[in-house]
């Protein structure tokens, strides 16, 4: 019985031994591409947050400038249109200065 169980063990060791060889030398030829890609990960990663916290500042002064003009200027609207009409009757009841040809 303790025979068997060697021989399973050897048989084991020479098909797991190689093949955790062959795991080992594909990681080591792979491993630069993965830090070149954990460089582009760390880089990129970092540059997305950036702009992603700066189009949020963006986004939150828009929107702050939008309420201001809601809360601010829209009330202010009618006074403007009737300031408007004002000028309009002003310049149609100014007179208008004489055209000169000049030959």
């Amino acid at each position: 019985m303790g025979v068997l169980i060697f021989f399973m063990l050897a048989f084991g060791a020479l098909v797991f031994v190689p093949l955790l060889l062959l795991k080992l030398v594909f990681s080591l030829a792979f491993l630069p591409f993965r830090l070149v890609g954990l460089a582009f990960r760390l880089v990129f990663g970092a540059l997305g947050g950036i702009f992603r916290v700066g189009f949020g500042l963006v986004g939150l002064v828009g929107g702050l400038l939008a309420m201001a003009f809601f809360v601010v200027l829209l009330p202010l609207l009618p006074l403007l249109v009737v300031g408007g009409f004002v000028w309009l009757l002003t310049r149609l009841v100014r007179p208008r200065p004489a055209v000169r040809l000049i030959a």
